[in-house]
């Protein structure tokens, strides 16, 4: 069993209330407002977001938040001693403003520095990926596992190369992969790596802590290799936000795929506003 299998539990409950109300408000949207040029908060972002925090609050009063929406907020102990939650209470939120069932709940959490459970929950699905850093990732309870393909001209990848000469760089890198795919939730795309539903993924920055505590610990307990565009640490808390690039893949592939990276020119880029 794992020694974080009660937070396991709390985050995996806490993601389906937080799913409950996005399915609630599929479709019946009351308020939408631009929060940068490509994305939209939307009146659920908010209310799933305030009944997460508020429960960890009940829950777990020391530990620290790190959320989407609202920002950090401090637990009751010191500093160094903090646990953190990381979370997103809706990402894809442009896919779930639009109608499009690509979206989900994201929550992770982080002791000593580094994630130590992930949930990510698709409530249009009823998915749920789970993870715990000492322990197999898992699909709505059964154990999954990455790829086992063998050859990169098999992948399919989510892919998303922002910046300047993106969409040319994302087709020097798909000659050498079957296709690629832009889901517009990262979190779940991510998460979708670790049952091999998309072989590998890769985005050169934009993307924020939230994005990737949950996903990327449980795309790595399934046996995918997890690193940013220079195959250095996907993870550094304390990162700043729209400044986190990710490749995610197979560990027979996953070099091959850092080396069709830097071939193509691509640098870590943040997301404008």
């Amino acid at each position: 069993m794992s020694a974080w299998e009660l937070e396991l539990a709390f985050a995996t409950d806490l993601a389906r209330k937080g799913g409950e109300i996005i399915q609630a408000g599929y479709g019946r949207i009351e308020q939408i407002d631009r929060k940068s040029r490509r994305d939209v908060v939307t009146d659920v972002d908010v209310r799933s977001e305030q009944l997460v925090i508020s429960e960890i609050r009940r829950r777990f009063p020391d530990d620290a938040i790190l959320a989407e929406e609202s920002g950090s907020h401090a637990g009751r102990k010191a500093v160094e001693q903090v646990r953190t939650w990381v979370i997103d209470p809706l990402d894809g939120t442009v896919n779930y403003a639009n109608g499009i069932p690509f979206y989900c709940v994201s929550i992770g959490l982080v002791a000593d520095g580094a994630p130590v459970v992930g949930v990510v929950l698709d409530p249009a699905r009823g998915d749920c990926f789970q993870a715990t850093v000492d322990g197999p990732a898992r699909l709505n309870g059964e154990t999954v596992e990455a790829s086992t393909k063998d050859a990169l001209g098999d992948y399919v990848v989510s892919m998303a190369i922002i910046g300047r000469g993106g969409i040319w760089r994302e087709r020097r890198i798909a000659r050498s992969i079957r296709i690629t795919r832009r889901m517009g939730s990262s979190a779940l795309a991510l998460a979708y790596v670790a049952s091999g539903r998309f072989d590998a993924l890769v985005q050169n920055g934009g993307l924020s802590l939230w994005d990737v505590a949950a996903a990327g610990l449980i795309a790595e307990r399934s046996g995918a290799v997890v690193s940013d565009l220079g195959g250095g640490p996907w993870w550094t808390m304390g990162q700043r936000s729209a400044t986190v690039s990710i490749v995610a893949a197979p560990r027979p592939q996953h070099g091959q795929l850092l080396e069709l990276i830097r071939q193509a020119g691509t640098t870590v880029q943040t997301r404008r506003p």
